[in-house]
């Protein structure tokens, strides 16, 4: 990987955009999308800091998929290597955790769990999601390993293997249809699930996927390996993988802390978007799965870049706006020194 080069210096004319006490952006996450905004930002020789509490979403997987030349990269491996690149273009990095964001005059002041605070003219969050799994005992453990929730990121590895979906939203028969293109042994538990349609059952059947009804109990984990469900009638049912389908409750605590609304979907709940990551909050931008619940790494990778940029142009029309300003300020000056 070739390295980056160090940040050229100000030239000797450039006057500073802020105080040395104020950045430019301060982006909370340091996942795919954080890091990636924050390298098109310190490109653009924006001052930038990171902050990553380092629970990222996506740590129980071994690795990263349908990312470009990143094929099967271990999620942090990924981080540190985006890091290593932020860094190098002169973003700051640190690990810590935000526990407070509030208006300032600059902008904002966002205070860490270690006692200290940045303040930025914009923040940028990117913060993910939690992932809140149906009741089941042993879900929780084999989360992102042989307990699964989407084809396009696990389902090549467990192509031909005995497959269950756990129905308990109303994704769940088409769950079940994805994971019947990657294997012909799918089974559909019923669980705690809504009725199926006409149609769903039609189409499951003529695709030979099984129906099993009656809530799941819990796993049989046998040599750190899923071996199949318990239901509460006693019965068992073989598998090698179960899908399921999380609840996703994007974290939006500082969100609300500075006024805004969290919007709830069938799905769960995000941080509202428009295009490029801006919110209704001004000043304030959301990218990643706190903003999008279905994002893939890829999809959150190159929205950050996306708001990266975005949150530059808006920097530079505000500065281009200042300059205006005190240009039209001195002329006046100048007018009424020779009136």
């Amino acid at each position: 990987m070739t390295t980056p080069p160090a940040p050229p210096a100000p030239h000797p004319g450039t006057t500073a955009r802020t105080p040395d006490d104020v950045l430019d952006v301060v982006v909370v996450g340091g996942g795919a999308a954080g890091l990636s905004a924050a390298v098109v930002l310190a490109r653009s020789l924006r001052t930038v800091t990171v902050v990553d509490a380092g629970a990222p979403r996506n740590a129980p997987a071994a690795g990263v998929h349908n990312l470009l030349g990143r094929e099967g990269t271990p999620p942090r491996d990924l981080v540190a290597a985006g890091r290593r690149e932020a860094e190098g273009y002169g973003a700051r990095v640190v690990d810590g955790r935000v526990v407070a964001a509030r208006r300032t005059a600059d902008g904002f002041a966002v205070d860490l769990a270690c006692g200290g605070t940045l303040h930025a003219r914009r923040l940028l969050l990117a913060t993910g999601l939690v992932d809140e799994l149906p009741d089941v005992p042993g879900l929780h453990e084999r989360w992102g390993r042989d307990v699964l929730h989407c084809p396009f990121c696990h389902g090549w590895e467990v192509r031909g293997a005995r497959v269950g979906v756990l129905a308990t939203s109303p994704a769940a028969a088409h769950q079940a249809l994805l994971m019947r293109a990657l294997t012909p042994d799918v089974t559909l538990l019923r669980h705690t699930g809504d009725p199926l349609t006409a149609d769903d059952e039609e189409r499951l059947a003529a695709l030979d996927v099984r129906t099993v009804h009656g809530p799941v109990v819990g796993l049989d984990v046998v040599d750190d390996a899923l071996r199949g469900v318990r239901t509460a009638d006693g019965g068992t049912v073989a598998l090698d993988a179960l899908v399921v389908a999380p609840r996703f409750a994007a974290r939006g605590a500082l969100y609300e802390q500075l006024g805004g609304t969290l919007v709830t979907t069938p799905f769960g709940t995000h941080v509202p978007t428009q295009p490029g990551g801006r919110t209704d909050l001004p000043g304030v931008w959301a990218v990643g799965n706190v903003g999008d619940l279905t994002a893939t790494v890829a999809v959150a990778a190159a929205a950050g870049v996306q708001a990266g940029a975005a949150l530059h142009g808006d920097l530079v029309a505000q500065e281009a706006d200042a300059a205006v300003a005190a240009r039209r300020a001195a002329a006046r000056e100048r007018v009424s020194r020779t009136g």
